[in-house]
């Protein structure tokens, strides 16, 4: 999921330097956890001193900038506060930066090289090649609720005809239209598979991804319905498709999305959901929090602070609305958890970032969003999919809510499926941690595509 919520902050940045000149790309691999995450920082010379930006090849994200850099007594300092990150490292005498990359307690050696290989992430096996055997076109359509334009990709079979189509809606985090993800780009794959199954299919960057406008930070899981709806507007428009039978697949977060806007549109014939949570933001980080930190190795009395402190933030953004005494509140209460840490300090700088961040409109929303308030109305055609090793939307758990949820509304067509060995991203893995991911080779288990398709010309 996108900010949903195994953040990729975690894993992300520092900086480099040489002796002399420190401008230019410097290129290092972080190992976190058993996980490679490449990194390029690129730093430039200004009239204050220096600035630069972090590229994340394997997540797909360039240009993240930096918050300070500064090269003084031979040590080369990178901050991004906003994620309570800081990188120092020195010059080694062979060209290369030789340091340590931190984030809240979180330590691990870094090194940085302008002459490192590239670190572009190799094609996964299950990306298309072009030319491909049906059309792709790139389009933009316009949500004129919001006044912004969408950019996206709309494949369709070659042969004249209309067709059933499905709009992608990606998870939490700003996302692209191919939804890409350490390495992995699954919506640029799932909608391959089904385009040449005789499904069209429209992906789109999210507001203010890649080509497409708006505010990505501003915005919340309703604001992203009405781009949603936006594209099912589009598609209307299209002579290749079957307006009879426009769908919605979402995926993490876009699971959310998805029923939002069919419950607003009629023409929604069928939505999907993938990894779609059918409990509350609250209760789905709790969950998270503890599988993923188990999954990691955390021992379980840092697990129970973490739900303890988590529980206490999350009372109190339901019961306080007004900021300007929730911010000062869940500071004071968090500086005084920081009590007899080492890395305190480090802490402390980074709170004001992360506390920005969890009392953000979006979070705000999704924490207390019940999403059986909307499945418990909704009648349109589902089918669920959540992975049995799924750590961030847990299968069990999720797809009974949902289904107590669609009973309550009378909704007599749907079908539920705990898909065993699959992890979020329908990858088959060992352990469904995040950490996987990108070591993972397969970007999708086949069966997905193929249980979605023939859903989707059953009904």
């Amino acid at each position: 999921m996108k900010k949903f919520v195994f953040i990729l902050a975690f894993l992300l940045t520092l900086f480099s330097a040489s002796a002399e000149d420190i401008t230019g790309s410097w290129k290092g691999t972080l190992n976190v956890q058993g996980t490679k995450l490449h990194l390029v920082f690129n730093i430039e010379k200004n009239d204050n001193g220096y600035s630069g930006t972090m590229d994340s090849p394997d997540q797909g994200a360039n240009g993240i900038p930096l918050s300070s850099v500064t090269f003084e007594n031979n040590v080369v300092t990178i901050k991004l506060k906003q994620a309570g990150i800081e990188y120092k490292g020195s010059p080694d005498g062979t060209g290369n930066i030789a340091g340590e990359f931190s984030q809240a307690g979180l330590t691990a050696k870094l090194i940085l090289s302008k002459n490192a290989e590239k670190t572009e992430p190799a094609l996964k096996p299950q990306e298309p090649v072009k030319p491909y055997p049906y059309n792709s076109e790139e389009v933009f359509f316009e949500n004129k609720k919001d006044g912004i334009k969408l950019a996206g990709t709309f494949t369709y079979p070659s042969k004249k005809g209309k067709y059933p189509v499905v709009v992608l809606i990606s998870g939490s985090g700003p996302q692209d239209r191919n939804e890409a993800l350490m390495g992995h780009k699954p919506f640029l794959v799932l909608a391959d598979k089904l385009t040449r199954t005789g499904i069209a299919v429209l992906r789109f960057d999210d507001r203010g991804v890649g080509k497409s406008e708006g505010n990505f930070g501003a915005a919340t899981t309703v604001d992203f319905s009405y781009d949603a709806e936006a594209a099912i507007q589009y598609l209307k428009t299209r002579k290749e498709v079957k307006t009879s039978r426009m769908g919605l697949i979402g995926h993490s977060e876009g699971g959310l999305i998805a029923p939002i806007t069919a419950l607003r549109n009629k023409d929604v014939a069928f939505i999907v959901m993938l990894a779609g949570p059918g409990l509350s933001g609250r209760e789905i980080v709790l969950m998270q929090q503890e599988l993923i930190g188990r999954a990691s190795g955390m021992p379980e009395s840092e697990i129970k602070k973490n739900q303890d402190t988590n529980r206490y933030i999350f009372d109190l953004m339901k019961t306080e609305t007004d900021q300007t005494v929730l911010v000062p509140k869940i500071e004071d209460y968090l500086r005084k958890q920081l009590t007899g840490n080492t890395d305190s300090a480090k802490i402390s700088e980074a709170l004001p970032a992360q506390i920005a961040q969890l009392t953000s409109p979006w979070m705000q929303y999704f924490l207390n969003y019940d999403p059986a308030s909307t499945l418990s109305k909704l009648k349109t055609p589902v089918l669920a999919l959540i992975g049995s090793k799924d750590l961030q939307v847990p299968a069990k758990e999720n797809l009974a809510a949902i289904e107590t949820a669609l009973k309550k509304a009378g909704n007599k067509k749907y079908v539920l499926k705990e898909l065993e060995g699959l992890n979020h991203l329908f990858q088959e893995c060992t352990t469904g941690s995040p950490m996987e991911y990108g070591q993972i080779e397969q970007t999708m288990s086949p069966v997905v595509p193929e249980i979605i398709e023939k859903w989707i010309k059953k009904l």
